[in-house]
């Protein structure tokens, strides 16, 4: 299977409809909001910011909502967002980790903990389930943009650990310290991004049988659903009945 999760490769088969849900905006914007806030305006001097438009626009945004979202880092100062994470276990004992970027973290934990109690999970706290995983940056380009051959080549040239290709786009898997380095000298031949982002790869994984699959499925949805929910990363993997 592609990518390092189950979970992973779900979200990508279902991207097109995701893409179609009223909030993915909403994310995408509070990101590049939050990255010209804390960096310069100008995309090629700010990498976070370089990385959330061209997400943005893989996404299909328009070019006025990237301004927009540009413009509201300035206009309002004084909203602050923070980068929070929450930790549990769903159902079938899954690890789960949960990214949100939140102007209200005690709103955003208390609707975090109601949905995993409602499928019956275990609301944790920090490093209770980040220890069945390790942080990695993830660079993933459209298979379009460039052949398997070409990208792995470049991905090796520019100090990747990792480079999979698969029927619809490639990953590209480095040291998270390095995931800019690495974009940027990428960038010199390739100008689209389906997104590039630090992740959480599972070192050991959790089956989950079949008949548990739609309550484990829904569970995740609803997590990244949440307005405040910005990643969701899980150990599941799909087993045997």
């Amino acid at each position: 299977m592609a990518g390092h999760s189950h979970w992973a490769g779900i979200k990508h088969k279902k991207g097109k409809a995701d893409k179609l849900r009223a909030n993915l905006f909403s994310k995408l914007s509070r990101e590049i909001t939050v990255a010209a806030k804390l960096g310069d305006k100008d995309p090629d001097m700010n990498a976070r910011l370089r990385s959330a438009i061209q997400t943005a626009r893989s996404a299909n945004m328009p070019k006025d909502n990237i301004e927009r979202a540009i413009d509201k880092s300035s206009i309002n100062a004084n909203e602050n967002f923070e980068n929070l994470r929450y930790e549990g276990f769903g159902p079938d004992k899954i690890a789960v980790i949960v990214e949100a970027l939140t102007d209200n973290k005690n709103r955003t934990a208390s609707s975090i903990r109601t949905i995993f109690q409602k499928y019956g999970g275990r609301f944790g706290t920090q490093g209770s389930s980040s220890h069945n995983f390790i942080q990695i940056g993830v660079i993933k380009i459209e298979k379009k943009e460039i052949l398997d051959e070409k990208i792995f080549e470049l991905a090796t040239e520019s100090g990747a650990e990792e480079c999979i290709s698969n029927d619809s786009f490639h990953e590209i898997h480095c040291e998270k310290s390095e995931i800019y380095e690495v974009k940027k000298k990428i960038e010199s031949k390739v100008q689209n991004f389906i997104s590039t982002e630090i992740e959480w790869k599972p070192l050991n994984s959790v089956k989950v049988s079949k008949d548990k699959l739609e309550i484990v499925t829904e569970f995740l949805e609803t997590l990244e659903d949440n307005e405040d929910v910005q990643n969701v990363y899980t150990n599941f993997k799909l087993g045997n009945n």
